[in-house]
């Protein structure tokens, strides 16, 4: 089973798995197969002015977080932060939910 592991602070906090595997661990446990919803079928969210990705380090710096401390909060190395912090790197939803969290930009947390 490809399965991976996302830990915080040295504690395994997610299971990631392939979706045929999440569909069969459904179905081994008696319920229902997850359904996908197409995004055309999502109501569209209104335009929300949110910050940027390369306004991390401002955010993190008015709060007063080292860049070390906020990678390791997240679960992403210094050097994906300043990527990250750059506009090198797009982060993913989970990092983005993380991020949102830590900085405290709730439109960040919305599923993507």
């Amino acid at each position: 089973m490809g399965i991976q592991v996302i830990s915080r602070d040295g504690q395994p906090e997610y299971a990631v798995v392939p979706w045929e595997q999440y569909q069969a661990l459904l179905k081994a446990a008696g319920q229902a197969p997850a359904e996908v919803v197409a995004e055309s079928a999502q109501p569209s969210a209104p335009a929300v002015s949110l910050p940027a990705f390369s306004e991390v380090a401002q955010l993190r710096q008015a709060k007063g977080i080292a860049p070390e401390q906020l990678a390791r909060n997240v679960g992403v190395s210094p050097a994906y932060l300043a990527m990250i912090e750059s506009g090198e790197r797009q982060p993913d939803a989970a990092i983005r939910r993380a991020l949102a969290w830590h900085l405290g930009v709730a439109g960040w947390s919305e599923p993507s």
